[in-house]
């Protein structure tokens, strides 16, 4: 595609002089308008039917003059803001947004400024979006480059036009400035943020982490780690493996050691691509150089203990080089590569203390603050439980029609392991309480006898039975029979590390055989990255929720001779 030359206006804003750093003003080789105007609507503009056309020329123009002053109606007012070239434009960058077109958004952007469309930041947002995208490299250089200067001219609009920039304005024009490989820049925008009164997200260090991490700057690197820390913006597996990386390749053992550490308190099992790169540096001559060959062996166990287990942190031991394999761990948690059992790390109880009373606090905004004000009153005075049923899950485990039958199963099963030999108790919703297979005179028994018992709470009309049973388990510090992987949007509002902790050591997944349900119990042992006392690594991979799938470690060891 041909593009028409155009200058830029010499004007500059407030947020403009960091360009001034790193680029010439742009001229006459910036492009600006295809010559080619024949892109299509992607579909019907459901804003306003009677608008056909593609782009924003005389007839946006008119349609703006025919909106009266000031709006008799709610009616008119909301119709002539759905007719205003400003709606018309959002909605038409927006489908360019969605289907990637680059070229089709750049001519509305034109057209727009030719007809003297007032663009806001979500315009302008957009079209920074679309600059920054990542080409598959089938483009030719030079096209690429265009794409890229034209994603920084409109950046210099933007201040020109006294638009105020937001979040994803500086991180878009972070993108840009990466794929332009000038990481610096990217970092120089995201400081800028503070400027303007904006905090940055993760997303908005991404482009300045990797680009430095790719061109093996690893000083700046942590330096812009540590401007994340600054601003409580924690790093996660993509960032903290980039991290990682690039430790390896320049040879710092202790920021590998570092990342080791924090890979294991943020994400616990790793991606593949992540054990790949932790492989590599076992693997590597720096990593069979470094470690003490004398440590107090008593210092170690006392940073395991004071850790909570599972880790020393006192650093690498032993010298020599690393045997490295990928390996299973049976089922008490013995290593089948090197013999080494891993621990099981205790959970604080004053952390699951703590939990339950931020889960209530949630589960009491979501839900109608008398029912479940009503169950934690109903719990208080039936509990604690040595273990909590989901029972729609369960009724409905490998099931169409509820089976009740199948809960008494598990139920007995459970109650004949407790050590008091108490009932579980069962949430069900109170539908499944009162309507179905429930009004089966079976049933009907079966349902009184647990109401007798007090080892039954029938959520009410209305409610979530997730929240009940899930705070029931952790109130009660008890197992979770449930099959539910308990990551959807309800459990993402619990956004706290301790979680995934938590379900490790108390859910009770449940498996069909022919004899019916087989329940598979907690593991003896964390799944987390651990550092035993002699200095070997044990890295869990990340597995699918089949729980017939062996979980894959990488097993680091050496041999350790020397210690006082």
């Amino acid at each position: 595609m041909l593009y028409r030359m155009a200058s830029l206006s010499p004007k500059t804003s407030p947020f403009l002089s960091l360009f001034s750093k790193h680029f010439k003003s742009l001229s006459h080789n910036c492009p600006l308008t295809p010559v080619i105007h024949n892109a299509k609507t992607q579909s019907k503009n459901p804003i306003s039917m009677a608008k056909k056309t593609t782009h924003y020329s005389t007839t946006s123009a008119e349609a703006l003059r025919k909106i009266p002053a000031k709006a008799s109606t709610r009616k008119s007012r909301k119709q002539a803001f759905l007719e205003s070239p400003e709606t018309i434009l959002r909605w038409k960058l927006d489908q360019c947004s969605k289907n990637g077109e680059l070229p089709e958004a750049l001519c509305l952007y034109n057209e727009a400024k030719a007809n003297n469309v007032q663009l806001n930041v979500h315009h302008y947002n957009v079209l920074l979006y679309l600059c920054s995208l990542k080409t598959d490299g089938s483009e030719e250089d030079g096209r690429d480059f265009a794409r890229l200067e034209k994603g920084f001219h409109i950046f210099k609009q933007m201040g020109i036009d006294n638009v105020v920039p937001n979040e994803a304005t500086f991180t878009n024009a972070s993108r840009l400035a990466a794929e332009k490989e000038d990481p610096e820049l990217a970092f120089d925008l995201v400081k800028r943020m503070k400027d303007h009164g904006i905090v940055p997200k993760l997303r908005s260090y991404g482009p300045a982490l990797f680009g430095f991490c790719k061109k093996g700057m690893a000083d700046k690197a942590y330096e812009v780690d540590s401007h994340m820390m600054e601003n409580g913006v924690l790093a996660e597996e993509p960032e903290l493996s980039a991290l990682l990386r690039v430790s390896s390749e320049v040879k710092i053992e202790e920021k590998v050691y570092e990342m080791l550490h924090r890979l294991r308190t943020t994400v616990r099992q790793v991606s593949e691509e992540t054990a790949v790169v932790m492989e590599d540096w076992f693997r590597s001559t720096k990593a069979a150089e470094v470690g003490m060959e004398n440590w107090d062996l008593e210092k170690v166990r006392r940073g395991i203990l004071e850790g909570g287990g599972g880790w020393h942190g006192r650093g690498w031991l032993g010298k020599g080089n690393w045997r490295v394999l990928r390996t299973e761990m049976d089922e008490n948690g013995v290593c089948k590569a090197c013999g080494e059992k891993l621990v099981c790390i205790d959970i604080d109880p004053k952390e699951t203390e703590n939990f339950a009373k931020s889960l209530a606090k949630l589960a009491c905004q979501k839900e109608a603050r008398s029912n479940f004000v009503r169950f934690q009153e109903w719990l208080q005075q039936h509990g604690p439980f040595d273990a909590v049923v989901d029972g729609a899950n369960l009724g409905l485990a490998n099931q169409h029609i509820f089976n009740f039958h199948q809960v008494k199963r598990v139920v007995n099963q459970l109650r004949e392991m407790s050590p008091s030999k108490k009932m579980p108790l069962v949430i069900l919703h109170q539908s499944r309480v009162t309507g179905g297979p429930a009004q089966h005179p079976n049933n009907k028994k079966l349902l009184d006898s647990w109401k007798k018992a007090g080892a039954l709470y029938s959520t009410p009309q209305g409610s979530n039975d997730d929240w009940y049973w899930l705070y029931a388990a952790v109130s009660s510090k008890c197992l979770l029979v449930t099959n539910d992987e308990m990551r959807d949007h309800l459990f993402n509002l619990l956004g706290n590390s301790f979680f995934p902790r938590w379900k490790e050591k108390h859910q009770v997944r449940l498996k069909p055989s022919i004899d019916g349900l087989i329940m598979h119990m907690p593991p003896p042992y964390s799944i987390v990255i651990q550092e035993s006392e002699k200095g070997c690594w044990h890295i869990p991979t990340v597995i699918e929720d089949d729980i017939e799938t062996p979980r894959q470690w990488v097993c680091a060891t050496r041999t350790i001779d020397k210690m006082t």
